[in-house]
């Protein structure tokens, strides 16, 4: 195999072209977007488009998108008690997430360790609602910050989000909602989500890595105490020069994902479609976690029994094949999936879970390359074939 196979998508994309071309334009010019001079304004309006080009893929007001480092910063402006809404000014009382969320979510941001709480989800990886709603309505409990991802990025499965939203609105509650993983691959609209805040970033979509957003559905909606102070960008929301490259880059991005989103994810779909009845082709005991739930288009997280993650991506690596073991920020080592966890699989079948996640450039030749690989592992790792990897 010559050509290396890329099916890691779900930690970051390979950069569009048209980003690319972008941010060189970008680079080439000189100016701070906060001066007034024509050089700034010309910098400033590379930024003021790319706003609306993010806030046009998430179906937002241009004015309430602030632009971060990425998404764990954006995920960290909004994980803070001083979310001011209209008329009501006191901080939330504690912040509630789901028990898949990401690192950079199930940290806690801003809120002290003992007012976050988690909340269970099922065995295919779904938020439970009813257990949402009994946290929400616990005895005494003021008004709660709820997250919860749009689709989890080891396992791809798709959660309530509108529902829970009407949940949390009715307890006087605020929702955010970490959309890392669908924006630009499904629909996300925050209006449908009905999501108060909403994190995107660039790299998941074909963009710069080191640039995101967090978007508000209604100025009205103030974050009172930024992450970074200092000046006045971001309407006050995050301090410090804009990275006007990244952010060019980011927009195209956004705006070519929003063009090709309904053609583009029916033909990645079909091609999960493929590679899910090929691994049970080569082993029918394979496993496919949360398949009995909506999920991404692009992603499939499974393991056969008896397989060890580490050995196979090692297999797979060799074989010119990129694969994960789950969330990319656990990068350089495979560790248990908290993920897993919370929908109670077992230890060791968790520990073989293996996340393929497809994107615009994987064909169905590559997936049909990954396929011979992928029998030929099997074959020699769990069929006890002489001549391989020792399991």
């Amino acid at each position: 195999m010559t050509d290396r196979i890329y099916l890691d998508w779900n930690a970051t994309a390979p950069l569009r072209p048209a980003a690319h071309a972008a941010m060189l334009a970008a680079l080439d010019r000189v100016g701070n977007p906060s001066s007034v001079h024509a050089e700034g304004r010309a910098a400033r309006h590379l930024v003021e488009t790319a706003r609306d080009q993010v806030a046009a893929l998430v179906g937002a007001e241009a004015r309430n998108v602030v632009f971060t480092s990425g998404g764990t910063e954006a995920n960290a402006l909004a994980l803070t008690p001083a979310i001011e809404r209209p008329g009501l000014k006191q901080p939330l009382a504690c912040l509630l997430v789901s028990a898949i969320e990401h690192p950079s979510v199930r940290s806690g941001g801003r809120f002290a360790h003992d007012s976050v709480e988690e909340i269970a989800v099922t065995g295919d990886g779904v938020v439970d609602l009813a257990d949402l709603e009994r946290h929400l309505g616990a005895p005494g409990r003021g008004p709660a910050l709820v997250s919860i991802m749009h689709a989890n990025n080891e396992t791809g499965v798709l959660q309530p989000i509108a529902a829970a939203a009407d949940l949390v609105h009715a307890a006087g509650g605020v929702l955010h909602v970490d959309a890392v993983q669908t924006a630009g691959r499904i629909a996300c609209d925050i209006k449908a989500l009905r999501a108060d805040l909403v994190t995107v970033s660039s790299h998941k979509i074909g963009g710069p890595q080191g640039v995101g957003v967090l978007v508000k559905a209604a100025e009205g909606l103030h974050l009172a105490d930024p992450l970074l102070k200092g000046g006045g960008q971001e309407r006050g929301s995050r301090a410090g020069t804009e990275n006007v490259a990244a952010i060019a880059g980011f927009g195209v991005a956004a705006q070519e994902a929003r063009t090709s989103l309904a053609e583009e994810g029916r033909r990645v779909a079909a091609l999960r479609q493929r590679l899910e009845a090929g691994l049970r082709e080569i082993a029918p005991e394979t496993v496919i976690f949360g398949a009995g739930a909506e999920r991404l288009p692009n992603t499939t997280l499974f393991a056969v029994p008896g397989q060890k993650a580490e050995t196979a991506l090692i297999g797979l690596d060799l074989a010119g094949i990129a694969a994960s073991s789950g969330s990319a920020c656990s990068s350089g080592k495979v560790t248990p999936s908290h993920v897993l966890q919370a929908m109670g699989v077992a230890p060791a079948l968790a520990a073989g879970a293996i996340r393929l996640s497809l994107g615009r450039n994987t064909t169905e030749t590559e997936i049909e390359g990954f396929l011979i690989a992928w029998r030929k592992l099997v074959s020699r790792l769990f069929r006890g074939d002489k001549g391989g990897l020792a399991a």
